[in-house]
């Protein structure tokens, strides 16, 4: 990120504000999620999430802009379509982890959703972060050390 949007940064030495000020907004996530699924175009975003054209113009300049997105050439000549960078790439983990806090945690006992498969069609197991001997670590395992 270059300097000239340090001033907007809600907590400018914090990795986890900074990638919300980037990311953090629903419809972010969400066209990063359906980029993820396979959506390319302008009309393939709009028609998976519902979003209006305004707000998806504007989310998908914000997210080209900040290295995310890119548009790229398309055969036809014609709308150049989107593709995940390798920084949008990365966010895979944090979408994959979003979805499973959500499968445990915003649907009711038996209530139907979707499920992450991988290409054997097997589900995803659930992702969890671990030490460098393997321990499983927790919020009450680790600690941010801040510079000064």
């Amino acid at each position: 990120m270059d300097g000239e949007q340090s001033a907007s940064w809600t907590d400018p030495s914090c990795p986890v504000a900074r990638t919300v000020d980037l990311v953090g907004d629903r419809w972010s996530l969400l066209i990063l999620r359906d980029a993820m699924d396979g959506a390319r175009s302008f009309t393939d975003f709009q028609q998976r999430t519902g979003i209006a054209r305004n707000i998806l113009t504007d989310r998908l300049r914000k997210l080209t802009a900040h290295g995310l997105l890119a548009q790229v050439d398309a055969p036809s000549g014609k709308r150049r379509p989107y593709a995940l960078t390798e920084a949008g790439k990365d966010l895979f983990a944090v979408i994959v982890t979003l979805r499973q806090w959500g499968e445990r945690h915003a649907f009711g006992a038996g209530e139907t959703h979707s499920v992450l498969v991988d290409g054997d069609g097997a589900r995803v197991p659930e992702l969890l972060p671990v030490a460098a001997d393997g321990t499983p670590l927790t919020s009450d395992t680790t600690s941010v050390r801040r510079h000064t």
